[in-house]
Order: C-alpha cells, then structure tokens, then sequence
C-alpha cells in the first residue's frame, strides 16, 4: 500500500512549509530514514526523511511551492506498484504558490458547509478569530493564496472599529523578505497582541560568574561562554519554579515536564530558536558542546525538525552587541524569555560604599495569562542570587 509523504508540522504556530528542493526524483528508490527532501518553515530549514522504503512517485509539489501542513507531497510505492502505476482513491490538493490569489478551501461545496467554513484560513486564526468576535469570511488573508493567518486576524480591526483611509488602501506588495523573517513577524504580532506581557528587570553582580567561566574553561578545556553559564543557571531556577516553565493553552497554565531552554539565535534569514533539551542534566561541556553545535548548524540553516521543537523557556542574549538591557517579545507559546544584556563595569554598593564591579541587567518578559508578577519576581530572584553566588548551584 503506498505511504503519504506529508508536509511535517515542525512546531505548534507552523501553518506551511517550503519546497526548497527535492533530492530524490520520481522513480528513485528510497529507504526508510533517508533524506529525500529539503523544506523551510518559519524556523528552520531542514531535510524530510522517507516514511517508509519504495519507489518514489506521484511528487505533487514542485520545488518553490508552499505547501499547508498536513497535505500529501509524494507517495512511496512498492517497486511492483510503481511499475503497475498505482491509482489512488483521493489525490491530494495541490501545492500552492506564496504569490498566488486568494482560494476557497477544497471542501465539498455542501449546503451544510457555512462560508467560514469554506474560507482559507489556519485552525489558529480560526479559533483567534472566534476569541476577538471577527467573521474570518472578510479578512484578508497574507497566507498562500490569500488563507488567513493568525497575524492577519491579530491586526484586524474588531466590529464597528473606524478603519483611516490610508489603512484601507491596498497593501503594498513586500519585496526581499524570506520565510523566516515573514513568520517570525507574524508570530511576534501575534503575541504581542494575544499575549499580555509584563517586565521585570534586574541588575546582578556578576563578579563570581566570571571567575567561574575562568575555572570552568581551565577545568573542562572545552569553549565554555556566558551563554552556557546562564544556561545552566537559568535551568536551576526553572526547576525551583516550575511554573515559569509552562504556557497558556486553552485556558489553562500547562507546565512542561521537561526543562527545555530555547536560544535566540540572529540568521540572515531572520531569528531561529534552536533547543536545548532537558538542559538541567547537562554539564557545562556538554552544554557548551550542544550549544555550539545547534548554533553553528542554525547559522548554516542545517537545523533538524527536533532541534526546534519543545522549548520551554528562551534566552535572548544580546549582550555581545554591546546592548546594555532590551525587553524582548516572549516566544509563543511560552511564558517566558529572559533578555540579557552585556557585562559592563558600574559603580555599585557593597558594604555601603560605591565600588565599581562587572553587572549585567536581566529583563523577564512574562505572558501575564500563565504567570503573575509574584511569580515571576520570585524565579528572577532566585536567578539573580545564583548569578551572584553560583557555588549555591553545587550546595543543592
């Protein structure tokens, strides 16, 4: 029986992918686990591997198409039904152009389908659009041929609302802006209008953290950074307030069973999260070896689909940009990022007198729906006071 090649949902927000290139052609044979096309989403460009082993066939997405979620790409046949030239009882919709007009979905036309229904539009914006009281049947869409996405329905006007007549001119059409930078945009406006956040800053003596990036290095000999450090700090005090590491999903707070911390990392296509899971059982050379290997892939746009998959919580670092402190957007569908600014030496007390030392400022964006203030000052200061004396790490 032949086996659907799907277009993969890589994250939770992904509503399509990019055929960037095909590596295998019709009527190669392939094997389960193999490589056999190059897709792009919002994060991550990356390989799909065979479902099963075969023959490859009835590939119905041309390189350049963007293709929804879910919908069949390829089928892998048998040799003995490749040769037979197998027919199939539903084929599946064809692929879609990025730039094409706006569609109908390919639903039966029944008198019981309603025209929301009918309309193209993501589960997401379908559901956001219900929560604001929009008809998804009058929004425009930005999608492929013109489906309604989340952002779209995010930055509509609600009902009665008076539009300016400059917003109800046409759109003008985005020129050089790629996949990446396009969902991230969307993602981002849809949190910062779904997702009521909230500020916390902090400003620690980081002092006893570079004498421990000293020892570190000389101890392990591996290309231990800050980044690492706070890493590992960042996931102690996770597991001392577990409700940082949740989200909000239909309305209820969610915690994570496993603490996975996501890192901000600058692309020329735009900005990619890559993961690292379950970061609290790593050492400080095992951490700085994922680290930089998740990064130096995410720079080369090699990342695979679970290299960006389940992130809890994320880290924003832009410190090495000489950024002294930034509020950033939190990274649906999390709670929570930490925005971390450069090291600078600033005159501080101690013991009641000014002293120059190294600081760094820390700033804790929340979505306020999966996490209050108490909360979030409370995991911030338990970062802080580990930042400040992470030999408390090792009495734990």
């Amino acid at each position: 029986m032949p086996t659907n090649v799907i277009m993969p949902a890589l994250e939770l927000a992904q509503e399509t992918g990019k055929i960037l290139k095909w590596l295998k052609s019709p009527g190669d044979r392939v094997t389960k686990g193999e490589p056999i096309v190059e897709i792009e989403t919002d994060k991550v460009v990356t390989e799909i591997e065979a479902p099963a082993s075969g023959v490859l066939g009835d590939v119905s997405a041309r390189e350049g198409d963007v293709v929804p979620v879910g919908l069949t790409i390829a089928l892998i046949v048998a040799p003995g039904e490749a040769a037979a030239g197998p027919t199939r009882a539903a084929a599946p919709a064809p692929a879609v152009k990025a730039s094409s007009p706006a569609l109908k979905s390919a639903e039966p036309h029944g008198a019981e389908r309603t025209a929301a229904r009918l309309t193209a539009a993501s589960p997401k914006a379908r559901r956001l659009a219900a929560e604001r009281g929009l008809d998804i049947t009058v929004l425009r869409g930005s999608g492929p041929r013109g489906a309604v996405l989340a952002a779209d329905v995010a930055t509509a006007k609600p009902p009665g609302a008076q539009v300016p007549v400059a917003a109800s001119a046409a759109r003008p059409e985005a020129h050089g802006v790629g996949t990446v930078w396009r969902i991230m945009a969307e993602r981002m406006t849809a949190s910062w209008t779904t997702a009521p956040h909230f500020y916390l800053v902090r400003e620690v003596n980081v002092s006893r953290l570079v004498s421990w990036l000293e020892q570190a290095r000389k101890q392990t000999g591996a290309r231990i950074t800050y980044t690492d450090l706070l890493v590992r700090l960042v996931a102690a005090a996770l597991a001392r307030h577990p409700g940082v590491n949740a989200s909000w999903k239909d309305g209820a707070i969610v915690r994570n069973a496993d603490i996975n911390i996501g890192l901000a990392v600058a692309i020329d296509d735009g900005l990619v999260v890559p993961v690292l899971h379950r970061a609290d059982t790593l050492s400080l050379a095992e951490l700085a070896a994922r680290r930089e290997d998740v990064v130096s892939r995410a720079q080369a746009g090699k990342l695979r689909p679970a290299d960006i998959q389940g992130g809890g919580f994320t880290i924003s670092n832009l410190g090495m940009f000489g950024v002294d402190a930034f509020s950033a957007i939190v990274n649906p569908p999390q709670a929570a990022i930490l925005a971390v600014g450069r090291i600078a030496d600033r005159v501080v007390a101690v013991n009641g007198q000014p002293v120059v030392q190294p600081t760094m400022v820390l700033t804790l964006s929340c979505d306020h729906r999966a996490l209050d203030g108490a909360r979030g000052a409370q995991f911030l200061g338990a970062l802080a006071e580990l930042i400040e004396e992470p030999l408390a790490l090792l009495l734990t």
